[in-house]
């Protein structure tokens, strides 16, 4: 679903990313850790096509991202750590607005807002601007514009952040609901606890560089995720 090969990202002398190698199969949830400044959100957009890398590969679904940018981005959702969304648009204008860009069906637009703006208890606030909203509230709207299109790879990058428990709980829901239909998720994340018990594989960067990548039972053995972290991250 997602292979990426000797990615390597520069910002002057300063390498984010140095020679990473990751390959994720339909139905993983994989999961992305690392202090700040590691290199995941470099990774992320670098996998989204926002972001131009200095050598490497990665491909989406047998797709490059450089020699097909468009059929990639057909292939995947994308949520950035502070979704910016078009304020002085009404959440159901915005909605609408990415159904459009994917030519969904007016029929299946309207099944899906109305499925997940539900799930996440949206649905009487849609009318409203999305400059009234809060960030909780945006981070609900970017999820569920993600989902819209069926993508069969879904990027996140601390897609927790700003979500009260039953959100973050019905998101967790629906990534492995997504997986187990064949999907693949690649999502970054703070909160270790949440990564232990969600995830199938776990990747850990440290400065640019994989340190530890495999199955959870892999990474940690009989240890903790964070204990694992914290160790690597002291080394």
């Amino acid at each position: 679903m997602l292979k990426i090969d000797h990615l390597t990202k520069n910002y002057g002398n300063y390498k984010a990313v140095d020679d990473l190698n990751l390959h994720i199969q339909p139905g993983e949830i994989y999961g992305f850790i690392g202090h700040n400044g590691a290199g995941k959100t470099t990774t992320l957009k670098s996998v989204a096509g926002i972001l131009q890398f200095d050598e490497g590969t990665i491909l989406i679904n047998g797709k490059n991202v450089i020699e097909e940018p468009v059929a990639c981005k057909r292939e995947l959702a994308y949520i950035p750590d502070n979704p910016d969304l078009y304020a002085y648009m009404s959440g159901i204008k915005y909605l609408n607005f990415v159904a459009d860009i994917y030519g969904i069906t007016p029929e299946a637009r309207r099944e899906k807002i109305r499925k997940y703006a539900d799930l996440f208890e949206l649905t009487d606030d849609l009318a409203q601007p999305i400059s009234a909203y809060s960030h909780g509230m945006k981070q609900k709207l970017a999820v569920i514009s993600a989902w819209m299109h069926s993508p069969k790879l879904i990027v996140m990058d601390e897609p927790f952040v700003g979500l009260d428990p039953k959100a973050a709980h019905t998101l967790k829901e629906m990534m492995r609901e997504h997986c187990d239909k064949g999907g693949a998720i690649f999502f970054s994340t703070h909160v270790l606890e949440v990564a232990e018990k969600l995830c199938d594989k776990v990747a850990i960067i440290k400065q640019g560089k994989l340190i530890k990548a495999g199955t959870m039972d892999e990474v940690k053995g009989d240890d903790s995720l964070e204990e694992v972290f914290l160790e690597l991250e002291a080394e």
